[in-house]
Order: C-alpha cells, then sequence, then structure tokens
C-alpha cells in the first residue's frame, strides 16, 4: 500500500466525479504539469488504486426503470458447483452486480429490469431456476444517494 497525500486524494475525488478527464485537464485543475499529474496517475494504477475508468449508464433513461437488489441463499451447497452458479447468474444480462456474502445469504445481485412485471419475469424463468437456487429476498431501490467515500468528492 502506498501513502496517499493530499494531491493524491484530489486526483481520486477529480477522477471520481468524471473519469474522463486528461492528464492535461486533471493537472489544469489541480495546477500541476501535465507529465506530473500523467506519473501520479500511473503511480495509484500501478499500486492497484485506480483499476479502471468506468462509464456510469443511466437504467432508466435506457427503459429500465425498476432496480432490485435480491438477498440468495443456495439450497444445496455441497452439491451445486459455485463457480458454475457464478457463471450461470453472470450471463443473464439484467444482472448488473454479482457480489458472494458472508451473513443470512450466500449472494447479493443488484437486478434491473423495464418494470415490476418484467422483473418477474426475470425472476420466475432465469433466477429461480439457477442450479442451486434455495432462498431469494427481494427489495426494490426507492431513490438512490451517492456518498463520498473515503476520499471525499
Amino acid at each position: 500500500m502506498i501513502d496517499l497525500d493530499d494531491l493524491d486524494r484530489r486526483i481520486l475525488r477529480a477522477l471520481k466525479e468524471d473519469a474522463r478527464l486528461s492528464a492535461g485537464e486533471l493537472g489544469r485543475r489541480l495546477e500541476l504539469s501535465q507529465p506530473a499529474t500523467w506519473r501520479r496517475i500511473r503511480r495509484l494504477e500501478q499500486a492497484g488504486i485506480l483499476t479502471g475508468r468506468r462509464v456510469r449508464l443511466n437504467h432508466a433513461a435506457l427503459g429500465f426503470g425498476v432496480t432490485v437488489f435480491l438477498g440468495l441463499k443456495l439450497a444445496t451447497k455441497g452439491r451445486v458447483s459455485l463457480a458454475d452458479f457464478e457463471r450461470a447468474v453472470i450471463a443473464i444480462p439484467e444482472v448488473q452486480l454479482v457480489q458472494h456474502v458472508l451473513g443470512l445469504y450466500d449472494y447479493r445481485l443488484r437486478v434491473v429490469a423495464r418494470d415490476l412485471a418484467d422483473f418477474e419475469r426475470i425472476l420466475r424463468r432465469r433466477i429461480m431456476t439457477l442450479p442451486g437456487v434455495g432462498e431469494v429476498e427481494s427489495n426494490v431501490l426507492l431513490s438512490e444517494e451517492r456518498r463520498a467515500g473515503p476520499i471525499g468528492g
């Protein structure tokens, strides 16, 4: 792990806000030369702190107005291959996130759907038919607020 100084944190906050910033634009905002900015970004990437630049999609604008979080418990833990289950669930296009967790459930999923009827179809025809699926708890997202996180911004 590397020690982050204030300038590193400012770079992370700026890239978190807009990952499309070029090193030149980021340097101008931070009053740092482009080569110095690029070296710092490269150092953060090599340390594994920056792991890529992603675009956040607006699911509602794409016609997916419902987001549901599922808690999923496998019924036959010793009998189903976790790798087979994970491959099958990841192949479902509406499943946006798969997390293997400890606690009440074995997996947490984030699923997007056009509406509740579409979600019901996805749940019944795709998710509940996956190998080893036992209990499923659904929580429909009402609203979402972004939090700053440990680096702020």
